[in-house]
């Protein structure tokens, strides 16, 4: 009777995984990752678009990010880009790429990087708790037109809860996976 609200709700929560899991992307682990700079904006042709549009990013070595302009007229906007980002980041380059060594994380800034991980996970509870209340809400409100018996909301809300619990487990397990790959990267 009320597939297509826990569906609804589902695809709700999955697009709340999917964003933590991109926020994660962007946190620092001990490891390069082109998903730290690829967001970066980056001046081009008199527009601003994201690093990943104007450049190949790669890894070359684990704790070092090559990047090479599509235009090689780039290379000096793509740096000063870099350096505006205020990632603590210091690029170089040599006419062609521009490539970032990563300091190595001190143990205050792998807490403050696992603290960081913890208030997105924490946004994206937040964001599943308003997806329910909002399903609970149009429960009720049917309810209140007695198109359905308080049995049914009831069941229904008990079934949303536990869809919610399993989702906020989802997001526990992947702030556990990030803050160890944080604290021992």
């Amino acid at each position: 009777m009320f597939d297509p609200l826990f569906a609804e709700t589902k695809s709700k929560f999955e697009k709340a995984l999917a964003a933590l899991q991109n926020a994660f992307a962007h946190i620092r682990t001990g490891r390069a990752s082109p998903a730290m700079i690829e967001h970066i904006q980056v001046e081009a042709y008199g527009a601003l678009m994201p690093l990943n549009q104007c450049a190949a990013i790669t890894v070359p070595e684990p704790m070092q990010l090559a990047i090479k302009p599509w235009d090689k007229n780039l290379v000096k906007a793509i740096e000063k880009a870099i350096t505006a980002a205020n990632l603590g980041l210091t690029p170089s380059n040599d006419g062609q790429i521009v490539r970032v060594q990563l300091p190595p994380l001190s143990q205050e800034r792998r807490r403050q990087l696992a603290a960081q991980a913890k208030e997105e996970s924490e946004k994206a509870k937040v964001a599943m708790r308003n997806v329910r209340r909002d399903a609970i809400k149009q429960l009720e409100t049917q309810a209140k037109e007695q198109k359905i018996s308080e049995d049914v909301v009831k069941k229904a809300r008990e079934r949303l809860d536990a869809l919610l619990k399993d989702y906020e487990q989802m997001v526990e397990k992947r702030l556990s996976e990030k803050t160890k790959d944080i604290l021992e990267g």
